[in-house]
């Protein structure tokens, strides 16, 4: 089942990202190999972790961009179109302190009513750690550093440089926590 999941997240997101935005594709497929890599610490929903981190952006697919605010787009795709687990789809829609530029945007009511955040603070953690520990190429970096890239490449007075500057102290804060719980694993 756990393998299910994760090869129909990949077919889904390689569909719609790959061609188009191979950047952003990179950059999931990175994503992804973050939440394989920290999948130890979620036991039973590792499966979920590494499907919604390989599903995490889809809504900047170009056929998919209807609000232009990518989380709601793309948890409004999997729910609609492909009828996907409630909770991957809200961990889609609220990855990264979506919520806080979703407030930016206008659309916090929005996304907050239609999909709730998950009451699950590790796998909410895991899934931030997995992006924010990952360039937009893919590869590994620190959070601090993928924080300074996002301000530079959108601006700071932008509303995804606002909302970053914002979520910033949060991000830091999850991915310390992920850190930690990695460190204290037996090896």
């Amino acid at each position: 089942m756990a393998d299910l999941i994760t090869k129909w997240a990949t077919e889904v997101a390689e569909s719609e990202l790959a061609a188009e935005l191979p950047r952003r594709w990179a950059h999931t497929q990175g994503v992804a190999e973050r939440a394989t890599e920290v999948r130890g610490l979620l036991g039973e929903h590792s499966a979920l972790l590494v499907a919604a981190a390989t599903l995490h952006d889809i809504g900047y697919a170009p056929r998919l961009a209807v609000t232009g605010f990518h989380p709601l787009d793309g948890a409004r795709f999997l729910r609609d179109e492909h009828g996907a687990d409630e909770r991957l789809v809200r961990l889609v829609a609220n990855h990264s302190f979506a919520l806080l530029e979703a407030e930016e945007r206008g659309l916090r009511d929005e996304l907050a009513s239609e999909f709730p955040l998950l009451e699950e603070p590790l796998l909410v953690d895991a899934l931030v750690y997995c992006d924010m520990t990952t360039t937009p190429d893919g590869a590994r970096t620190s959070a601090p550093e993928r924080i300074a890239e996002i301000i530079s490449r959108y601006g700071a007075d932008s509303v995804v440089g606002r909302f970053i500057r914002r979520a910033a102290p949060e991000i830091l804060s999850s991915v310390e926590r992920v850190e930690a719980a990695l460190a204290a694993q037996p090896r």
